[in-house]
């Protein structure tokens, strides 16, 4: 059976994006703090990714605004909860995005019942997301991140936290891909930098059209090596 993404890679100029994406992750991978341990630079990682999420949904990026702002609180507590929904991300992908949702958005709505519940029309989207993610493909983790949250942002499943769900599950991707195991990088920095960029490129990529496709893959291969840029500051800060 094909592999429904591996065209992706003979987009121009996508292939040398990811490697040189790859390249840039490993080598943060590599660094001796990292290697020992790694465990200080992904707590820190992980409240960056968090407060930058939210603030590209227009939240505070102030941590002790966290009691005030719903979706600061909700894109923390996705954060928190990463590492735990780690294996039902593996085996049973709208599980985890359910229980994502439900941490996002537990302070956003009035229904609670709706939590986790996708909107009606959703389902045969994110299921065939799914099967992306529990093996229909062997593309690279920087091409199956970047489908996942750019398929995410477009579908808007939820219709409430629907950008901090997407952002967490591209984060859970490029985990369980093997891309950032220790999930050190922080690609969200860079999406929140250049914000307007960002939403530009997930609207090409929603309109399905190879140059849109190749300008979010590309657009973010760019923010995952900023990422790793970001993250081995802050392992260099860690000592």
């Amino acid at each position: 059976m094909s592999d429904p993404l591996a065209p992706l890679l003979a987009l121009d100029d996508v292939a040398a994006a990811v490697k040189s994406a790859q390249d840039a992750v490993f080598a943060v991978h590599r660094l001796p703090a990292n290697l020992r341990d790694g465990s200080a630079t992904a707590s820190e990682a992980s409240v960056r990714a968090a407060r930058s999420s939210a603030g590209i949904e227009g939240a505070s990026l102030d941590v002790s605004d966290v009691v005030s702002d719903p979706v600061l609180a909700g894109a923390l507590r996705v954060a928190e909860a990463l590492e735990s929904i780690l294996p039902t991300w593996r085996r049973a992908p709208l599980q985890a995005l359910a229980r994502l949702h439900l941490l996002a958005a537990a302070d956003l709505v009035s229904d609670q019942d709706s939590l986790g519940r996708p909107v009606s029309g959703a389902g045969p989207r994110l299921e065939l997301l799914a099967q992306l993610i529990t093996g229909a493909t062997s593309v690279p983790g920087a091409v199956l991140s970047a489908v996942v949250h750019g398929e995410l942002l477009a579908l808007k499943p939820f219709g409430s936290a629907d950008g901090v769900v997407a952002r967490a599950a591209a984060r859970l991707s490029m985990i369980a891909t093997g891309l950032d195991p220790k999930a050190l990088t922080v690609p969200e920095v860079a999406y929140f930098r250049r914000i307007t960029k960002y939403h530009a490129a997930a609207s090409a990529f929603a309109s399905g059209a190879p140059d849109g496709i190749s300008e979010w893959l590309l657009f973010s291969c760019e923010a995952i090596e900023s990422g790793a840029k970001e993250a081995r500051s802050i392992s260099d800060a860690a000592g």
